[in-house]
């Protein structure tokens, strides 16, 4: 991997984060993804008029992809209503890099050499670690509104945080294949964002009718920033798996996690923790070893 692909893979890394924090900041998850979701329809559009159309094999992946992206969003706003962005966004980010290492070794006929075996081990580590502490009765955070005592073990919240990790390691791979199939990353992102971006905004419709557009006003201006970041974000990263494997660049791009957990600390007051932090430092060593060459 070049110094440019990586320096762009860890750009898309910091704007992920952000605009996933940008969504848990919005109360109600439905319309903060309504207006990312949607909100990226226009900028791509634009994308789509200025470059190629994506060759006819790309279009199977970008297909499937979509209704995965859809599946991610729908677990994802799961995820936040659920538990701490702290705890859910290291868990779903961490687990993609080791399922699409796995995958792209036995679909896409990449090589696992041992430095990424002992990542995939060690990355494990840490993200059991990060599962196990927000199970612990001194790891558990207080729900809102309340003082004192600790709440029990959120199953429903770490399992739709595993199962979003599994969305985000099927379209990676989908993607990563389409978009090199695509001769136009450009093209293959934008056709993505049409695809997948109406279906959020119109369940949204059909929950709220017509009192969304007043619901989403007072947010309109993070989520479209947050729509804009969501673009540029995995706009990088096709554009990385084009000229570097996919399993070193999905590694790379989740030392978002990092980001996302000083986001949780700082901005959502989330109590992180010393065992929380040696655990994510576990799980980007894995990613380390992942990116190791040879």
């Amino acid at each position: 991997m070049s110094l440019l692909v990586a320096l762009a893979v860890l750009l898309a890394a910091v704007t992920h984060a952000t605009w996933n924090a940008l969504a848990k900041g919005i109360g109600d998850q439905l319309l903060a993804f309504t207006l990312i979701s949607g909100g990226a329809v226009l900028p791509a559009a634009v994308g789509a008029c200025l470059s190629p159309m994506p060759s006819a094999g790309a279009w199977p992946y970008l297909v499937a992809s979509a209704a995965l992206h859809v599946g991610y969003q729908l677990l994802l706003m799961r995820s936040f209503t659920l538990g701490d962005f702290g705890q859910m966004y290291p868990i779903a980010r961490g687990t993609a890099p080791l399922v699409v290492t796995v995958m792209a070794v036995l679909f896409v006929g990449e090589s696992l050499n041992g430095w990424q075996a002992a990542g995939v081990a060690v990355a494990s580590a840490g993200l059991v670690g990060l599962a196990l502490w927000g199970l612990l009765p001194f790891g558990r955070t207080a729900p809102r509104g309340t003082e004192g005592g600790r709440s029990g073990p959120s199953w429903p919240a770490l399992l739709a945080a595993l199962a979003t990790g599994l969305t985000i390691a099927g379209y990676t791979v989908l993607d990563g294949v389409g978009v090199r199939a695509a001769d136009t990353p450009v093209g293959y992102i934008s056709w993505l964002m049409i695809l997948q971006g109406p279906f959020i905004p119109a369940y949204a419709y059909l929950r709220y009718g017509g009192r969304l557009p007043g619901l989403l006003r007072p947010y309109a201006a993070r989520g479209l920033l947050g729509a804009t970041l969501s673009l540029a974000a995995y706009g990088l990263v096709l554009w990385a798996q084009t000229r570097a494997p996919l399993a070193p660049v999905a590694a790379l791009r989740e030392s978002s996690i990092l980001v996302g957990a000083a986001i949780g600390a700082l901005f959502f007051k989330e109590r992180f923790g010393a065992p929380r932090i040696l655990a994510a430092g576990v799980l980007v060593v894995g990613i380390g070893l992942m990116l190791r060459a040879g």
